[in-house]
């Protein structure tokens, strides 16, 4: 899809999804090189900018300002399918990266929410509880006694193979989401630990 108005692409940019963008420098009513911090407030999209001025100065400023790449016309058509592959497989890349460090349990105290990979598990109070110091503590053991006395909405009197219930409906209510790892795995004569690790 292609706009020959800045001001109409910088629309199609809020409403529809694009993988790249290729830009010229010389735009009806605004410069390409002022379009790009204007691109860049409302959207990551790679921009590879592609023009008949080769100033040094104008690929400064592109750059600069949030483009990723600058081709001076002419160029061989071979060159810019090569460079727009490059700049999708470092950008796919990174997002990967990025997917890969988040975090499969998030936690929101205020709202006593916790989401796994996203998706908001519908928690008692106790298992909010127990699930809440798991994940203050994940990748590191909490012994059953920790997990009973520490929660406010278990009664001190209760037996510890209480928390072995609860952690068994917990483990349900996120295998509804990823019934093909185990995150909460039991540590023989201490308690649970909980993984972030798939």
């Amino acid at each position: 899809m292609g706009a020959e108005d800045p001001y109409l692409g910088l629309s199609l940019l809020t409403q529809h999804t694009f993988d790249l963008i290729i830009l010229d420098l010389t735009l009806p009513g605004m410069d390409g090189l002022e379009v790009i911090p204007k691109i860049r407030e409302i959207s990551n999209i790679p921009i590879i900018i592609s023009s008949a001025r080769d100033d040094i100065t104008d690929k400064v400023i592109g750059m600069e300002r949030g483009a990723d790449d600058y081709m001076p016309k002419p160029y061989d058509p071979r060159e810019l399918v090569t460079r727009i592959k490059t700049i999708l497989r470092r950008t796919s890349n990174t997002e990967e990266k990025v997917n890969k460090n988040k975090a499969l349990f998030v936690a929101n105290a205020k709202a006593r929410e916790i989401r796994f990979k996203e998706k908001p598990l519908e928690l008692t109070a106790a298992e909010y509880d127990i699930l809440f110091m798991l994940i203050q503590h994940k990748n590191a053991s909490v012994s059953r006694e920790q997990l009973l006395y520490e929660s406010a909405h278990i009664d001190d009197d209760s037996s510890i193979k209480n928390i072995d219930v609860i952690i068994s409906r917990v483990r349900q209510k996120i295998g509804r989401i990823d019934a093909n790892n185990i995150y909460i795995k039991p540590i023989r004569g201490i308690g649970y630990l909980l993984s972030d690790r798939q």
